[in-house]
C-alpha cells in the first residue's frame, strides 16, 4: 500500500444518510468508459445498489474516472460500497472477454459533504466536468451523467 493511498484514508468517516463525493480513477487513468457498453456497465452498477445502500444525487462517467454524489444509507461503510460498485463493474466489463484486467486503481478521494449549499455546488461540480473536459459543449450532449435536479 502506497504512501498516498495511506493518506487518502487517514481521516476517512463513514456516517450513514450524509452525503459524500467521491472521485475514483482507472488504473494508469485508461479510458475504459469511452466505450459505451463499459459507461453502461458502471452505470448500472451504480442503480443496482440505489435506495439500498446509497441514494444517488448525481455522477457523471468519465472517459477514465467517476464522479459520484450520493447519500450513504445505514449500515454500509463507505469503503465496502465504493469496492462494492469497483469490483462489480469490473467483473461485469471484463466478463465477456474472460478477462482479468484492473480497470480501476486502488484508493478513492471522498469528501463528506457539509451543507445543502455544498451539496448544490458539487452537484453543478460534477455535471459541468465533461464541458470542463472539452469532450462537449453542451452537457446535454454527454450521454454519462444523471443528476437529480435536472
Amino acid at each position: 500500500m502506497t504512501a498516498h493511498y495511506q493518506n487518502l484514508r487517514k481521516h476517512r468517516v463513514s456516517i450513514p444518510f450524509h452525503y459524500y463525493s467521491v472521485t475514483t480513477s482507472t488504473l494508469d487513468r485508461n479510458c475504459y468508459f469511452s466505450d459505451f457498453n463499459n459507461a453502461r456497465v458502471l452505470i448500472n452498477t451504480l442503480r443496482t445498489i440505489e435506495g439500498i445502500k446509497a441514494k444517488t444525487i448525481c455522477f457523471v462517467v468519465m472517459p477514465d474516472h467517476l464522479h459520484w454524489l450520493f447519500q450513504l444509507q445505514d449500515k454500509v461503510p463507505l469503503a465496502r460500497l465504493i469496492q462494492e460498485i469497483k469490483g462489480k463493474s469490473s467483473y461485469l466489463i471484463n466478463k465477456p472477454t474472460c478477462s482479468k484486467r484492473k480497470i480501476w486503481q486502488p484508493g478513492y478521494y471522498d469528501s463528506l459533504i457539509r451543507n445543502e449549499e455544498h451539496l448544490l455546488g458539487v452537484s453543478r461540480y460534477i455535471i459541468a466536468n465533461p464541458l470542463r473536459a472539452g469532450i462537449v459543449k453542451n452537457v446535454r450532449d454527454y450521454p454519462f451523467w444523471d443528476c437529480i435536479y435536472l
